[in-house]
């Protein structure tokens, strides 16, 4: 189980983003990467294409590892960590106040 998942509130710990806040979008979990919404922005130039008839340069975003992203729980960046619920199911807890995140 991951600490991260898609759909997360997460903020950016290091690097040139450093400070910014995003939703993941998607996972890479062989590469432990995530795609975040509006960070690590890249220019792309596109041919034309069926999908995209016109062609042209788009911004994409690309990935950035887990360990620069921090989980936002309740407005604030929290420390997760894991406990095992009274149904025997593995939770997402945050570690300084015990709290469950799912």
């Amino acid at each position: 189980m991951n600490r991260i998942k898609k759909d997360d509130s997460v903020k950016v710990i290091s690097g040139n983003y450093k400070g910014k806040t995003g939703r993941v979008i998607k996972i890479l979990k062989v590469k432990n990467r995530a795609i975040v919404e509006g960070i690590n922005l890249a220019k792309k130039h596109m041919r034309p294409s069926q999908e995209n008839p016109q062609g042209g340069i788009i911004e994409k975003e690309l990935s950035i590892h887990m360990s620069n992203l921090m989980l936002i729980n309740k407005g604030k960046p929290v420390k997760v960590g894991f406990s095992i619920d009274k149904n025997g199911k593995k939770t997402r807890v945050n570690r300084q106040n015990g709290e469950s995140i799912d």
